[in-house]
């Protein structure tokens, strides 16, 4: 096994790891039942399809594809898809598990899933996509549907994707009810019934947990200084909604390399460059780049790691020394990264709660879909808003009950929600 097999292996251990962790501590902390503490250790599903596409060359390649449902005690499945070497049964079980707190922390009437296929996309093309994506849509059957199990784009995942699942989900449905299975995903394109602000959904909650932390210190982010990791979807629409509130992007940083600029890099000039150039920000001229390394140590005071998991690691969290770090990425900080922060005094606003803007759009979007109806961008986003805000007050005040951080805080709203559904509905037979 090479060396970058072996760092993906260790990311995907380490995000099941990470997830167990926190969960276990937050079951602890709020004394958890000990029967649904034995469910909620586990999956419901897993399911794992192998199915062959023909390439434009005329080869045929057989694909690896993941479906993890981890629990629908409140709802039906909920979480993305994502295309990218690093899926697999794992990883898939980690984020789906995720999804379930991240759901239930909402108050949203989902579970947890997550899935997607061990594929680099940039080495396909779209016609390719195409194939690849209708064949695994197919491959998966009814292990998915809209009042069952919800995807949505994730990492390298966009709403062409979601439109091509939801068209060949549907072809497989009698003419007379195709219609009606059009949320079978959400994220989709707003001409094939997808959310107007969905693409910012994410960007904009991880800003709005950004404005509370700030009022519960007395603070302004007018003038804050910030850096990015990844300057994907995520990462361009927090900068850009935190760009409107005044604050300063410093650095940013993608698999293509680290950019720095300490008077300020313009959001909007960068996110032009990405998108006429792979996807990359190397080679923006409006930033000067940088070590690596250096990222995460650079003086600012908020941090907002928006790629993959597991990048605050005991390797690198002591030399962060911002104020607090937003986690826009799903699991972006391990458990030794996370107890450094602590010690060092650095406040961490967790995924779960700080990147749920993104479900929350997507419920939204599945709801109006179910009702045949639209809604404007400024409903969907004071809508986003008062989830998060109401979310957000939740977790200080149960931080505050319990005498803990705010992870584990997060974590201990969504496991009540989840104990009080079993507790008042039993369990079958």
């Amino acid at each position: 096994m090479g060396t970058t097999e072996v760092g993906q292996t260790q990311y995907r251990q380490g995000m099941y790891k990470v997830v167990m962790d926190q969960f276990e501590r937050a079951a602890d902390v709020m004394g958890l039942d000990a029967s649904v503490r034995e469910i909620l250790s586990r999956t419901n599903s897993e399911i794992v399809v192998h199915f062959p596409v023909r390439m434009d060359d005329g080869s045929i390649e057989v694909f690896t594809g993941y479906r993890v449902q981890h629990n629908n005690a409140l709802g039906p499945y909920k979480g993305g898809l994502r295309y990218h070497p690093t899926v697999d049964i794992e990883s898939a079980r980690a984020l789906a598990i995720w999804m379930t707190w991240k759901t239930a922390l909402a108050g949203l009437p989902y579970g947890g899933g997550k899935g997607g296929v061990q594929i680099d996309p940039k080495r396909y093309s779209r016609v390719e996509l195409e194939r690849i994506t209708r064949r695994f849509t197919y491959a998966l059957g009814d292990n998915i549907g809209p009042d069952l199990d919800i995807p949505a784009p994730d990492v390298n995942t966009n709403s062409q994707i979601m439109a091509w699942i939801a068209d060949t989900y549907c072809s497989t449905k009698p003419a007379n009810t195709r219609s009606s299975n059009m949320h079978v995903v959400t994220g989709k394109p707003t001409g094939s019934g997808g959310l107007d602000g969905r693409d910012r959904a994410t960007g904009f909650g991880v800003v709005v947990t950004l404005k509370a932390w700030a009022q519960r210190r007395n603070a302004d982010l007018k003038g804050m200084r910030y850096i990015v990791q990844g300057f994907g979807n995520v990462g361009y629409w927090t900068a850009h909604f935190l760009a409107r509130e005044g604050a300063v992007l410093v650095a940013v940083q993608d698999a293509s390399g680290t950019l720095y600029k300490a008077e300020g890099i313009d959001p909007e000039a960068l996110h032009a460059h990405v998108e006429t150039n792979a996807a990359s920000v190397a080679g923006f001229k409006g930033a000067a780049p940088m070590p690596a390394e250096e990222f995460f140590g650079l003086d600012c005071d908020i941090v907002v790691p928006a790629a993959l998991g597991n990048q605050i690691t005991a390797t690198n969290a002591g030399s962060i020394k911002a104020k607090v770090v937003a986690e826009g990425a799903n699991g972006p900080t391990d458990t030794e990264g996370e107890a450094i922060l602590h010690r060092n005094h650095v406040e961490i606003i967790p995924d779960i709660l700080c990147n749920s803007g993104g479900v929350i759009g997507s419920y939204i979007e599945w709801l109006l879909n179910r009702r045949m109806e639209h809604g404007r961008i400024d409903e969907v986003l004071r809508m986003i808003e008062d989830k998060i805000t109401t979310a957000f007050t939740q977790v200080a005040h149960t931080a505050a009950e319990f005498d803990t951080d705010w992870r584990t805080s997060a974590y201990i709203v969504a496991l009540r929600r989840l104990e009080s559904a079993y507790k008042e509905r039993g369990i079958f037979p």
